[in-house]
């Protein structure tokens, strides 16, 4: 009990008594009993507050002998009679102007199909940001109540923002599984904290551990869809090699599709719950050859960002999902440049990305559709409750003003001019060659008609997502709107309510936390469209940008540096004064004419409902920190490790699993053993095509390899070929650089120095060379570190593929990490640094 007042331990026990209290006087849900108890047939439902139910009594009799005993088997659990199938998607990175169901230019045949046969909501919300979103989504809670208050890679030790989801707050795919429900997950996981990501588990974080009972997916915020991270429940996967047409964005379907037909042959009467969220559209942009030639071929973007701006804006009132009234948001010409200021190859290289940006949009969207008509072909289409949520935040600004081919890059702050990227890339532009993304002038548009972008959260553009639902027989305003205010953490309430199953109390004998959004499904009635919204308060918070929502109104704060300068280092002493602003929503759909000066006392309202809301939802403290949150240590198995040991292979240990030799000196020592006839292959590696190094054997010959984000190679190589017999190879590395120090992560200026390589062959030096720069932040995320082998792509196409396994016998392989410290005179120094920095970009 040590450092806990008795005032919290009296609070602690008044809520146990409370909740005891609630529990009791709650009456049990009417439960609903199937066939002849006792009997193999025989089915019951659960009134649902505890999970898993306690087991019932033994029912029959027993004797001395069967002959003379009764059996009696337990009633299988079934959900309540009625209880729709679900099929839950939500794509990536798509703005609320993208898709054509909400006004855009790219087509999106499936979305338009849930749309045209149910309901089109148009003040649907998301967080701003890609596993935040998706916390809420399978939770019902808001991102901080479940430790998202960023993304996993960024996570800090405080309870909004430690990427762990606490088993006070079940998922939907547990409550439902125990609620008699088959549960699965396709796509994208992002809520797998990158420190739990490894094959050594705990797996509790991972779909499987959160009741889930079938996962086929990627784990991370994104990953190749020609060479993806992927797993089938807990283990890698590799389907790709071998094969150079494979996509994930295809198999991912076959593999759903699959599912879905055998669920319905083995057990045609269980209901399924599929969470199906493919990669697309994050980047890299990863469409197929011949969806980018069928959208090239339509000419949707000849005439630039800001005439594409305008077209969907004038669709979109069309359509009717904005007000007849609404305003298109300015351009913002401070931050972006107009179209017609562009020159020819800036133009030329700007339409390829959207080309190819769309492609994979409606390419995806495709893949979608597939699934879709796999639930109608199995003839369960009229009792399947379809929610289509486009994105899962604002499209994405993190490819730069310029787009960038290696996104990779442009997370370490690093830029690919235009004449680089048309002489390099253009032609390969989405392909495996490329982790490609789009020029913000794009990203602007696709958000049409709000302001800014993903990652913003005080603002719709970052925000407000198209969303579709159809569910036959039960929403019969067939293409209606719905104009109500919501949010992501609707969801879970609204599956709930239709499947009339009520959220738990406790699970795994432990009590949960209240389901915090509103279920929407009173809009599904059409004597319901206009009512005002149920959820009558929301607050949004990412990086430090502000939101509030109450009954209309809007305040919200102004981001102090735009989302594509990844590596920016605001001042965190100015957090708490940001600049504000006040909308009337009511009168003013898109944060168009600012209130703020002419109505104090009700932005005042705002600003303090806002630090009530953030008090009750886990938000304090505020952290407006970018990149540097992704180089502060986390709670892994290296952590506070300095030696690595391995011997033999060992494959797909991933980035939040392994030793780190950004901004370090370190030692790599391989003992081997070469065979007669030579030997060569793979001793470790880490990263790949797009960001990495790899210690390997080609043609006998020892190579080190640094790969500097695709834009350039510092290679050490032994000039001979090593004879057969034993052998000591060592890369010794001496970092020039100051390293990390508390108060220097929010400053990142002292990452990505250089330093002095030295290769060594059994204790002589047989090359040396010096890289001027680093990597300072990130190495590709979506590849692993791996001994003995290679997995998804590598770090030099010239020097071999994958897997390139290590022919010879790798006896042992050492690491040692000799990281700099930073003195309090450093530190010091280096946060002036960024504060005068920070005065300069403001």
């Amino acid at each position: 009990m040590r450092g806990v007042t008795r005032s919290k331990v009296r609070t602690s026990l008044s809520a146990i008594f409370l909740t005891l209290t609630l529990i009791s006087v709650v009456p049990a849900a009417a439960q609903q009993r199937e066939g002849v108890p006792g009997s193999p047939s025989a089915t019951t439902t659960i009134d649902g507050r505890y999970l898993p139910p306690p087991p019932p009594p033994f029912g029959g009799e027993i004797n001395l002998n069967a002959v003379q005993s009764k059996p009696y088997w337990p009633a299988r659990v079934v959900p309540p009679k009625g209880a729709p199938n679900v099929l839950l998607i939500m794509t990536d990175d798509v703005g609320f102007g993208a898709p054509s169901t909400f006004g855009g230019v790219i087509p999106t045949p499936a979305l338009d199909r849930i749309a045209n046969a149910g309901l089109r909501y148009t003040q649907f919300h998301s967080t701003a940001l890609c596993s935040p979103t998706r916390a809420a989504l399978i939770t019902g809670r808001n991102h901080h109540s479940v430790g998202f208050g960023q993304i996993s890679e960024m996570s800090t030790g405080f309870p909004g923002y430690d990427s762990i989801i606490t088993r006070d707050t079940a998922t939907i795919g547990r409550i439902l599984k125990d609620n008699g429900y088959a549960t699965s997950w396709f796509g994208k996981n992002h809520n797998t904290p990158a420190f739990q990501a490894s094959q050594a588990g705990p797996f509790e974080q991972w779909p499987i551990g959160m009741g889930f009972e079938y996962f086929y997916g990627f784990v991370g915020g994104d990953t190749s869809q020609w060479q993806p991270n992927l797993f089938r429940q807990t283990t890698a996967i590799y389907p790709y090699i071998g094969h150079p047409d494979w996509n994930l964005t295809t198999a991912m379907a076959d593999d759903a599709i699959a599912h879905i037909k055998m669920l319905n042959e083995v057990d045609p009467t269980k209901p399924f719950f599929v969470n199906y969220t493919p990669g697309g559209t994050h980047a890299p942009h990863h469409p197929t050859p011949e969806w980018i030639k069928k959208i090239s071929d339509m000419h949707l973007f000849d005439k630039g960002w800001n005439t594409l701006r305008e077209t969907i804006f004038s669709n979109q009132k069309r359509l009717n999902v904005i007000p007849q009234d609404a305003k298109l948001t300015p351009w913002p010409d401070d931050l972006l440049k107009q179209w017609d200021t562009l020159t020819e190859d800036e133009k030329k290289l700007f339409i390829r990305q959207a080309d190819v940006y769309a492609a994979y949009l409606t390419y995806t969207d495709h893949e979608i559709g597939r699934v879709i008509q796999a639930v109608e072909d199995t003839g369960k289409l009229d009792n399947t409750l379809i929610i289509y949520i486009s994105g899962d935040n604002g499209s994405s600004a993190e490819g730069s003003p310029n787009g960038t081919p290696n996104e990779v890059a442009q997370f370490n702050s690093v830029e690919v001019p235009v004449a680089e990227q048309l002489k390099y890339f253009y032609d390969v532009w989405g392909s495996d060659k490329t982790y490609n993304h789009m020029a913000v002038g794009w990203t602007w548009a696709f958000d049409t008609p709000y302001k800014w972008t993903k990652q913003v959260a005080s603002h719709f553009g970052g925000t407000r997502q198209g969303m579709a639902i159809s569910w036959p027989g039960h929403i019969k305003d067939v293409g209606g709107i719905r104009n109500q205010f919501h949010h992501v953490i609707d969801i879970v309430p609204t599956v709930l309510e239709a499947a009339n199953i009520s959220p738990p109390v406790m699970v795994d004998g432990i009590a949960q936390n209240p389901i915090e959004g509103v279920s929407l499904a009173y809009t599904f009635d059409k004597a319901n469209a206009d009512t005002p919204t149920k959820h009558h308060t929301q607050y949004f918070e990412m990086f430090g940008n502000r939101g509030i929502y109450h009954d209309g109104w809007y305040a919200n704060t102004q981001p102090i540096s735009p989302p594509w300068k990844l590596g920016a280092t605001p001042n965190p002493n100015v957090i708490n004064s940001y600049k504000w602003e006040l909308y009337d929503l009511t009168k003013d759909w898109t944060q168009n004419e600012d209130l703020a000066a002419a109505n104090p006392a009700k932005l005042k309202e705002m600003q303090d409902l806002f630090l009530v809301e953030a008090a009750k939802y886990q938000v304090f403290p505020l952290d407006n920190s970018l990149a540097s949150r992704m180089v502060v240590p986390r709670p892994s198995v290296t952590a506070g490790r300095t030696e690595f040991t391995y011997t033999g292979e060992l494959t797909g240990v991933p980035m939040g699993d392994a030793p780190s030799l950004i901004a370090a000196s370190y030692t790599i020592t391989a003992e081997i053993d070469v065979p007669e006839g030579g030997a060569e292959g793979i001793l470790a590696t880490q990263g790949g095509r797009f960001g990495g190094w790899g210690f390997y054997l080609v043609k006998g010959k020892p190579v080190f390899t640094w790969n500097l984000l695709d834009l350039k190679r510092v290679r050490w190589e032994n000039p001979e070929a090593l004879l057969p017999g034993k052998h000591a190879l060592v890369f010794d590395f001496k970092y020039d650089g100051l390293g990390f120090g508390t108060l220097a992560f929010n400053n990142v200026s002292g990452l990505g120095q250089g330093g002095t390589g030295t290769l060594r062959v059994d204790g002589k030096i047989v090359a040396t060379q010096t890289m001027e720069r680093t990597i300072p932040v990130i190495l590709q995320w979506d590849e692993t570190f791996d001994i003995g082998a290679d997995t998804g792509t590598p770090v030099d196409d010239n020097d071999y593929q994958v897997p390139f396994g290590f022919t010879g016998k790798l006896n042992k392989l050492t690491i040692k990490i000799d990281r700099p410290k930073l003195s309090p005179e450093d530190e010091k120094r280096l946060m002036q640094e960024g504060q005068r920095s920070n005065r300069m970009s403001e």
